[in-house]
């Protein structure tokens, strides 16, 4: 905030965005090269969401889902429940952001052990360097001290896990004490764009299937389309017992999130008001029409875009050639990390080696990219790169181009 706020500083006053293209105050244009935080999905201005919101709102804008329903919701919730196999993923809670719909997903996972006998099942199991959120219960499953700020261990009690060795490693008594497990599958992004080894995925939803204990998967950012398929956990055909939507579920247009679930689970909470199953959690925009209107046309243009089969495959590829042929050319580029369209640049000095966090020199470059035309944020010395589904392949060069030269005026060889 001091530099903010500093007289000298100059804010980016974004006004208008169309297609791959954010515009700002003064005319200027630039690709948005992390999807306006890795929200946006078929770009700025869709005319299909856009007018969605707008006949919706014509018609409805917000009412309570507190002893009501209303169309758009109960439509989105059909949609989203049939993305999944049959039987799996029937139950939908709404609230508005990803954080929220992680939060749901601990307090039911918590309160359904209580109701069914274990409630020694306090715990979360999470993973070294992950990321869900900055609500108290979702910061508490993170495992990147920066985001725990000044609160230490608030929150849930978690145990920490760097892989599968140490899920292994656990005792029967420490197992039992778990309510779930917590995973942004086959990648982390705020860790720096890392990946997890392939079949991972698969042998956790194995282990917890051995020890019932229910899987979580945080597909905040993962989810629609961001891995070339509509949800990551399909790559490794994995269907877990909780699953949170957010970031791209109304393409990137309005704040919205869902926790979807099992019968098993929904049913633990039916009962008469003095058994105490209520699930007492909700907020005022819970499943508000807007954003549910959103999310439909959002589900909408990937099938009529044929989305996941015919322009990702294609759109992948090319920035996995570019990244490629950047990282053989540069030796600057320590690692380059993909997946689909989710890509992280490690960039270190000139012969390779970690550069020094202090000198923020992934900021630095970043910042020089706005002069080539491209919005991107690093983390730390890492340059992210995770553009709108729509962005083309000429469009693609322009943004690996920009930081080519961002990079070249920041590091010298």
């Amino acid at each position: 905030m001091r530099d903010w706020v500093a007289p000298e500083h100059d804010p980016l006053v974004l006004v208008r965005g169309e297609g791959a293209y954010l515009m700002d105050a003064q005319g200027n244009r630039y690709l948005d090269g992390n999807a306006s935080i890795w929200t946006n999905i078929h770009g700025h201005g869709r005319a299909e969401i856009v007018s969605a919101i707008q006949e919706q709102a014509a018609k409805l804008a917000h009412a309570s889902m507190l002893g009501f329903t209303n169309e758009p919701a109960a439509a989105l919730a059909e949609a989203l429940t049939g993305c999944f196999p049959p039987e799996t993923l029937t139950k939908v809670f709404y609230t508005d952001d990803g954080s929220t719909a992680i939060e749901c997903a601990l307090r039911m996972a918590l309160q359904y052990w209580q109701m069914e006998g274990e409630g020694g099942r306090t715990r979360f199991l999470a993973f070294d360097r992950a990321y869900h959120g900055d609500t108290l219960g979702a910061a508490s499953l993170g495992g990147i001290p920066t985001f725990h700020g000044r609160l230490g261990n608030l929150g849930v009690p978690v145990v920490q896990a760097t892989g599968m060795e140490a899920l292994h490693a656990l005792s029967s008594g420490e197992v039992k004490q778990l309510a779930g497990v917590v995973i942004e599958p086959l990648i982390q992004g705020a860790a720096g764009i890392r990946l997890w080894p392939p079949g991972m995925l698969g042998e956790l939803r194995d282990w917890c299937h051995r020890h019932d204990v229910f899987l979580i998967l945080d597909e905040v950012m993962t989810g629609f389309g961001r891995t070339g398929k509509l949800f990551a956990c399909e790559h490794e055909d994995v269907v877990p017992d909780f699953i949170a939507l957010a970031k791209g579920l109304t393409g990137g247009t309005l704040p919205l999130a869902a926790t979807l679930t099992t019968k098993r689970v929904f049913d633990a909470f039916l009962g008469d008001p003095a058994e105490h199953r209520t699930f007492y959690y909700g907020h005022s925009y819970c499943g508000n029409p807007l954003g549910c209107a959103a999310a439909l046309a959002n589900l909408a243009v990937f099938e009529k875009d044929r989305v996941i089969e015919e322009v990702l495959p294609e759109t992948i590829a090319h920035l996995k050639g570019r990244l490629e042929e950047w990282a053989g050319e540069d030796r600057r580029v320590r690692e380059v990390r993909q997946c689909g369209l989710i890509a992280g640049v490690e960039i270190g000095d000139g012969s390779g080696a970690v550069l020094d966090a202090a000198n923020r020199t992934g900021a630095r470059i970043c910042l020089a990219a706005r002069k080539h035309g491209l919005l991107t944020r690093p983390i730390n010395d890492t340059l992210v790169l995770m553009p709108p589904l729509c962005i083309t392949a000429a469009q693609l060069d322009d943004a690996v181009g920009a930081l080519r030269k961002a990079l070249d005026e920041v590091v010298t060889d």
